[in-house]
């Protein structure tokens, strides 16, 4: 990350050449960001909602390791088909109670208290999935983790973005779901060392499920060192604390910040000119043209990152590998832990290129890559399965082929896609935009959850023709309909779906100057 110079790639054009050109404003004294004492506690502090996502990261990866390890099967009474998918989609059905509630709370609480209030529920949570007696016991305390864990969610990301600095903010937001994997590698490698406690040890999986509560316990006590979003205290007329906030973690305490004038004056002006021109409610998403745009990118997003197979490896890896005859559990634990770290490596470097590359090339290149390896991964588990699993290299081919698949998916669908979607999404529909996200999302997790196991464990090999379909499916999706918002601040990003009147005409602007000088 550098606080100099953001690309220069859409300024030239933005709202008339240099009237919005923060290239302009930002300080250039040659300092590295990591010695200025702001900007560093600032990118520390996010550490904080990043790990809404590392507990949704250790939840995938959990289920997978319990359903490898024995001790948790013989407890539960070996669950298959739609039992074992009830499990699975647990979380969701508590996701889709808190639906109503998580955008109303980032709208009128603020976006740190739905964050520790959510947080709270999954510590609960957690801590009745350990004590679980039954199937029902252990369905409902999944239920609770996802109800707490959705309005955690949904907050999380929005925080990072509306309070990053600007030039930070793409990476920043990009190593949000980047966090997941540090979940999953913690969960994979906990799951793995309990089920050596022994064959008739209970502790096995209790103690990985105790543990999903530690990141969200973390949140519930440090989330209030952070600070609110100003975009958010804008939007409630609460500019002076707003201002407060962006003098002392992107100016460093100057009041006389020419950055922190021009942040203001672009946050405010285009607030008050999309309050103007519409309202906040769910049907402003299709009274425009670039609402509908945006309403096509964040349900077609949160779909392309859930139905593009990966399902398969997040949540049933122990029956793909089951289905190339890799049934030892030992074996598939391992498989499932190193997977998490290669994922969590080639997650960090793709988002730390994500200003050189741009958005809409991750895209491409991500959905282009995961087609041709899942073509081949088809074709090496059909030959294998044709051969009874006898030749042990084309189970190593198909492995293979998973890490392949894995290394394209993270360069487009795990960090950009949460990076474009608040991109696209104007203040004052954040909200309830990511809200939609998830709703999309949420229905891409029930299919997995119950079409998966029961698709894989009927036809095997031939499911995966279903997944070339859809991919193939999104690259057409990207290519036509996805455009580039790389080097533009959020307020920019509006011109590309409501054009120039996005950020308010002169008049509005020479209005809100001299409101702007008083806060």
């Amino acid at each position: 990350m550098a606080d100099e110079k953001p690309s220069a790639e859409g300024h030239d054009t933005a709202a008339g050449g240099d009237k919005w050109d923060i290239r302009l404003v930002l300080p250039d004294d040659g300092i590295p960001w990591y010695k200025k004492r702001h900007l560093l506690l600032l990118n520390i502090f996010m550490v904080i909602p990043y790990l809404s996502s590392t507990t949704n990261g250790y939840d995938g990866s959990m289920m997978n390791g319990l359903q490898s390890q024995n001790q948790w099967q013989t407890f539960f009474g070996y669950p298959t088909g739609t039992r074992l998918g009830s499990l699975g989609n647990g979380v969701i059905f508590g996701q889709i109670l808190a639906f109503p509630i998580a955008p109303w709370l980032a709208d009128n609480t603020g976006r740190r208290f739905p964050i520790f209030s959510g947080s709270a529920l999954l510590v609960v949570g957690a801590a009745l999935q350990c004590a679980s007696t039954n199937y029902a016991m252990f369905l409902a305390s999944r239920m609770l983790i996802g109800f707490g864990g959705l309005i955690a969610v949904e907050s999380s990301p929005m925080l990072v973005t509306e309070l990053a600095y600007p030039t930070h903010r793409p990476v920043l937001v990009g190593y949000y779901n980047n966090l997941w994997y540090l979940g999953a590698i913690l969960a994979a490698w906990i799951t793995y060392g309990t089920y050596f406690m022994g064959q008739n040890n209970n502790w096995s999986w209790r103690i990985p499920s105790l543990l999903q509560g530690f990141f969200p316990l973390l949140q519930v006590l440090f989330i209030y060192f952070l600070p609110e979003s100003p975009r958010y205290l804008v939007q409630k007329d609460r500019n002076d604390e707003a201002r407060k906030i962006l003098v002392k973690y992107h100016a460093g305490g100057d009041e006389d910040s020419a950055l922190v004038a021009f942040e203001m004056k672009e946050i405010i002006v285009q607030i008050e000119t999309a309050k103007a021109a519409s309202s906040t409610g769910y049907l402003e998403f299709i009274k425009t043209r670039g609402n509908l745009h945006r309403l096509f990118i964040i349900i077609i997003v949160p779909c392309m990152m859930q139905l593009s197979g990966n399902g398969l490896t997040s949540y049933y890896l122990h029956i793909i590998l089951d289905s190339i005859g890799l049934t030892s559990d030992p074996q598939q634990l391992r498989i499932n832990g190193g997977l998490m770290i290669f994922n969590f490596a080639v997650s960090v470097a793709m988002a730390s290129l994500m200003e050189i590359a741009g958005r809409r090339r991750l895209f491409l290149f991500s959905t282009i890559g995961m087609l041709i390896s899942y073509i081949i991964w088809t074709i090496l588990s059909a030959i294998n399965q044709e051969r009874n699993f006898t030749d042990g290299s084309l189970g190593t081919g198909v492995v293979a082929m998973i890490f392949l698949y894995q290394f394209f998916y993270n360069s487009g669908l795990n960090g950009p896609s949460w990076v474009y979607v608040t991109e696209v999404l104007p203040t004052h529909l954040r909200a309830k935009g990511t809200n939609i996200m998830q709703i999309a999302g949420t229905c891409a997790l029930v299919f997995n959850g119950y079409a998966n196991p029961v698709a894989m464990a009927a036809i095997t090999w031939k499911y995966y023709i279903v997944y070339i379909c859809v991919i193939a499916v999104e690259i057409v999706f990207v290519y036509f309909w996805f455009p580039e918002t790389k080097g533009r601040t959020l307020e920019e990003v509006a011109l590309i779906f409501d054009g120039e009147g996005a950020l308010g005409d002169q008049e509005l602007l020479q209005e809100k100057e001299t409101g702007h000088a008083e806060v």
